[in-house]
């Protein structure tokens, strides 16, 4: 469905500064979100933090040519064909406009707002109802004063039913966004701690959460929530709502009997002339699924009763899914698991995280240690909220606690477990207690500022004397030669998969991101996730993209390749089972590689497939198999054109443009006539070249340090299988590096080198898993010198000559237990 700009602008009363009358499909607040320029109208939303007429330019350079600004910008005259719809308030605009496209509509429309369990309300009922009706709904959880209306945005002539969910954080929020829900029902899940420093009381903040629903024919509520009660009885409300009780039979759904099971719950409730749904079993045990679900069976009755025919439908409550929660868990050192949550610190997400760590801790095995920060978001006198956080950790059996912040320090007597206290996150680490910690299942909850990342860190750090040094200014270095050989306008996505070709993905990327890269792209959805973890925001491209990480995709904003007629209706099925809508996808070719990717038979059907609201095809490209030798040019010149010729078919078919692109490292430097709109540069990178490798500058510098220096006669050998033959009494020095590492075997007696104080000293015997050894008689070597694997003197081309094998295997062969070191002058 889309709105003509003429259109637009009278809805929103904006001035109008230019020519166009275009049809607009896509409303685009995050410029980094950008999938077709053509029908995409930016709404330049200015905020504390950020402005978003900074990026109008950029945006104009990628094709989009109408834009909704709230003020005048630099260069705003040099933007000729542009339109510009001027407003008062651009954020008011947009829900203007959100509200203006639900009118559209007479379906139901469900509206859920409460302090928790909005999101999982919501999929819940997705789950439930989408083999019955086709549903719109909020993708993840787009609950914000921008992100309801770009949910509203989705609403089509198709849906049958809306679910819609709504969050506020201050007051007056409610009365902006409730009119753009506008629901038919409404569903109040929880009262809870969340945001309520903003908010004099917990009836203010209830009061204003009931604003959603203000028009409402219908709204479901926990009945035996007497302050929820009461405000709605305040609003005028009361005799509007489907109530359901655990204490009251005359409640319009009494739950009579809750039967916990190991692994499983069965409800059991009672509706006054119904006798559909009485029972349902979920596969959940604790209180708050209970209730999810209790909300989510509420809905489907007085869906009933409003002439939804559901007596015949199988509503599968006992295969409901979990809905991911932001916990991460690995393995730390000393034998401990972390469990990693930083994504919000109110007291009853802290209950939650418990939970999830008691599941984990049945054994006893491990001990559990918490680690808080000062939770920022209470909204009750100090005192007494940390009596009552202190009294949830000790009813979920912490064994120990670990307080960060002034307001815990200050509150330190209200816990009676083992505890320590530390004003700031720096001074626990600088404590240098943390390294105690052993045999533990540790829950790391704190607020976003407490920065609590850095402890992590230090919990799951790897110590060993080995190091990858990381020269960041030669990957800049190697960066802008590259830069230099394209066209201004060409993009250039840099290669970051597999750990970064073994050297690290996480501050490479970083610096990319700072020096203008346009994408990265890594193997697999995970190696994408840690990089948005650790703050990388541009474009992330994933190459090998597997149905199992779609969790992943969506939830980090990643892109996957899509190279077959698989994982194209995989994507497909599951933006539709998410309700997603444009989401964007890179579509590979097979041109000659033999790998991966569309052949030349299946573009016709390709392009069938590819009509889909669900994705948006953001580039074509296809993989050149020979582009650094010579002998095979004829060859890449074919492979050139049959994708020039089949990417054309493509975008024909489609209507709008994408980005092309089929150079890697060595096709920039021998084929720049053929980087379309976007080159991906890999190996070039890390400094190697298919041209003229004194142009470029290594990158990774492999080295360790002297054990053990020791003399050895002439009548013994040096390792295993005493391979180690010695013609002299030799000065033999063990390194702490072995196969385990990614140090070849194949380099063993003699073979390969290693660099001591300047001079090339030959490796001896055997290399072992973890060990290998040197002759050093004829250098100055002492215990404890550095010894160079590669570096500026040997390369990591000279290895791959050795072995003959490539660049990429010996970088890509570092294990990651060593220890990557960045450094820039």
């Amino acid at each position: 469905m889309s709105y003509y700009v003429s259109e637009i602008s009278q809805i929103i009363g904006a001035k109008c500064s230019g020519q166009s009358n275009a049809p607009i499909q896509i409303l685009l607040t995050d410029s980094r979100s950008l999938s077709n320029a053509a029908v995409s109208l930016f709404f330049a939303l200015k905020t504390e933090q950020n402005d978003g007429h900074r990026y109008i330019h950029e945006l104009y350079r990628q094709g989009v040519r109408t834009f909704v600004i709230q003020h005048e910008f630099d260069g705003m005259n040099e933007l000729t064909d542009a339109c510009l719809l001027s407003v008062d308030d651009t954020l008011a605009a947009l829900q203007m406009l959100a509200a203006h496209h639900r009118q559209q509509f007479n379906i139901p429309v469900i509206g859920i707002t409460g302090s928790n369990g909005k999101t999982i309300v919501k999929e819940w009922l997705y789950q439930l109802l989408n083999p019955y009706l086709n549903i719109v709904r909020s993708p993840r959880s787009y609950n914000s004063q921008t992100g309801v209306p770009l949910s509203i945005w989705q609403m089509n002539p198709q849906n049958e039913l809306a679910i819609f969910e709504a969050g506020i954080s201050q007051p007056n929020e409610m009365q902006r966004i409730g009119p753009v829900i506008s629901p038919t029902v409404g569903i109040f899940t929880t009262l809870g701690e969340a945001h309520q420093e903003n908010f004099i009381s917990h009836e203010e903040k209830c009061l204003e959460k009931l604003q959603l629903f203000v028009n409402s024919e219908t709204i479901i509520y926990n009945e035996d929530n007497q302050l929820v009660k009461y405000c709605l009885k305040e609003k005028g409300l009361l005799d509007k709502t489907f109530a359901w009780s655990r204490i009251n039979p005359n409640a319009d759904l009494f739950v009579k009997n809750v039967e916990k099971e190991i692994d499983k719950t069965k409800i059991s409730v009672e509706v006054q002339k119904f006798e559909f749904l009485q029972t349902i079993m979920i596969s959940f045990t604790d209180d708050a699924s209970i209730e999810d679900a209790i909300h989510c069976l509420s809905l489907l009755i007085v869906l009933s009763k409003n002439n939804f025919k559901f007596s015949t439908f199988d509503f599968k409550f006992d295969k409901l899914e979990t809905v991911a929660m932001r916990l991460d868990v690995s393995k730390g050192m000393n034998r401990n698991m972390l469990i990693n949550d930083t994504y919000n610190s109110d007291i009853n997400s802290l209950s939650i995280a418990l939970d999830f760590m008691a599941r984990r801790s049945t054994d006893g095995k491990l001990k559990r240690v918490l680690i808080l920060s000062d939770i920022l978001q209470s909204g009750m006198v100090p005192a007494a909220f940390y009596r009552k956080v202190a009294e949830l950790v000790r009813h979920k059996q912490v064994e120990q606690f670990i307080g960060i912040g002034p307001c815990l320090m200050s509150h330190s007597n209200l816990f009676s477990m083992e505890k320590e206290f530390f004003p700031t996150t720096e001074n626990f680490l600088d404590s240098g207690r943390w390294r105690a910690l052993k045999d533990s299942i540790i829950l790391i909850k704190g607020s976003r500022q407490s920065r609590f990342e850095r402890i992590t860190e230090q919990l799951e750090e790897k110590a060993h004397q080995t190091v990858l040094e990381v020269d960041l200014d030669a990957v800049i270095h190697n960066f802008k030669y590259f830069r230099s050989l394209l066209h201004s306008k060409t993009k250039i996505v840099c290669m970051v998969k597999a750990f970064g070709y073994g050297v690290g993905s996480y501050e490479l990327a970083k610096t990319l991101q700072e020096r203008g890269a346009d994408y990265l792209a890594v193997a697999i959805a995970d190696e994408g996730a840690e990089l948005r973890r650790e703050g990388v925001t541009m474009p992330i491209m994933v190459m090998n993209p597997e149905e199992h990480a779609f969790n992943t995709l969506f939830e980090y904003r990643l892109e996957p390749e899509i190279y077959n007629f698989s994982m194209l209706d995989a994507i497909i099925h599951e933006t539709s089972r998410r309700g997603i809508m444009h989401y964007p996808i890179h579509v590979k070719l097979d041109t000659g590689m033999s790998r991966m990717g569309f052949g030349t038979e299946e573009i016709s059907r390709l392009t069938e497939c590819l009509d889909n609201e669900g994705v948006t095809v953001k580039s074509v490209f296809s993989h050149l198999a020979g582009s650094d030798s010579p002998l095979l040019d004829d060859f890449t010149h074919e492979q050139i054109h049959r994708f020039t010729k089949e990417s054309a078919i493509i975008e024909q078919s489609l209507s709008y443009h994408f980005i092309k692109h089929i150079l890697n490292s060595s096709g920039i430097e021998r084929f720049p006539e053929a980087q379309f709109d976007m080159v991906r540069l890999g190996i070039g990178l890390y400094g190697i070249s298919a041209v003229n490798n004194s142009v470029l500058r290594p990158v990774a510098s492999l080295k360790t340090r002297i054990l053990q220096i020791r003399e050895v006669k002439t009548t013994e050998t040096v390792g295993y299988n005493r391979n180690g033959i010695l013609k002299r009494i030799s000065r033999i020095a063990c390194l702490p590096i072995g196969y385990a590492d990614g140090l070849d075997r194949r380099l063993s007696n003699g073979r390969g080198s290693v660099v001591i104080n300047g001079q090339k000293c030959s490796l001896i015997g055997n290399i072992c898993m973890d060990i290998c050894m040197a002759d050093v008689t004829d250098c100055d070597a002492h215990e404890g010198d550095t010894a160079v694997i590669f570096g500026d003197v040997i390369t990591v081309n000279d290895i791959a000559a050795q072995l003959q094998t490539i660049p990429y295997e010996i970088l890509t062969s570092i294990s990651p237990r060593i220890k990557r070191v960045y450094y820039k002058e």
